[in-house]
């Protein structure tokens, strides 16, 4: 009997173990309510990820960069990552102002307000991916419109 317990414990153990590493190796992805949350405990730099379940490069970056452990590994620590479906039909409250898609039922594709907010170019139809990147005090430091290597995705977060 002593002997079952102490090898349930050990199992219990590593589970536990498999768990924590799994975690790891994913990005911790926050949603604009708990980055709000997070920015008011501890500023730090933000990157988001827009993207569309249809986007083809999106689900490419899914795939490699976002499965690197080096970008994983940055975007865990330095950065606060937040990903958002450009085409969420949410009503998001972000810094007292409430945010919703107001091309619903106008547009094939309707695009959120906060992605026509922070990921939008002059004379130029808003595309996918988008990725944005903030500075510590919440200012666009830059904007990629792309699919984004592993490799180049290193580049741009070191």
């Amino acid at each position: 009997m002593y002997h079952c317990k102490q090898g349930l414990s050990l199992m219990a153990f590593l589970g536990f173990v498999v768990v924590s590493q799994a975690q790891e190796r994913a990005i911790n992805w926050l949603n604009f309510e708990q980055l709000e949350d997070s920015l008011a405990v501890q500023p730090k730099k933000v990157y988001i990820d827009f993207y569309a379940e249809w986007c083809a490069y999106c689900k490419k970056m899914d795939q490699a960069a976002y499965r690197d452990p080096k970008i994983i590994q940055i975007l865990n620590t330095e950065y606060y990552p937040v990903k958002m479906d450009a085409e969420s039909t949410e009503v998001i409250a972000f810094h007292g102002t409430v945010f919703n898609n107001r091309q619903l039922g106008k547009k094939r594709n309707p695009v959120h307000e906060i992605p026509l907010m922070l990921a939008s170019r002059e004379n130029t139809p808003f595309s996918l991916p988008a990725v944005v990147i903030l500075d510590d005090s919440f200012r666009v430091r830059e904007r990629y419109f792309e699919y984004l290597s592993p490799e180049q995705m290193l580049e741009i977060l070191e």
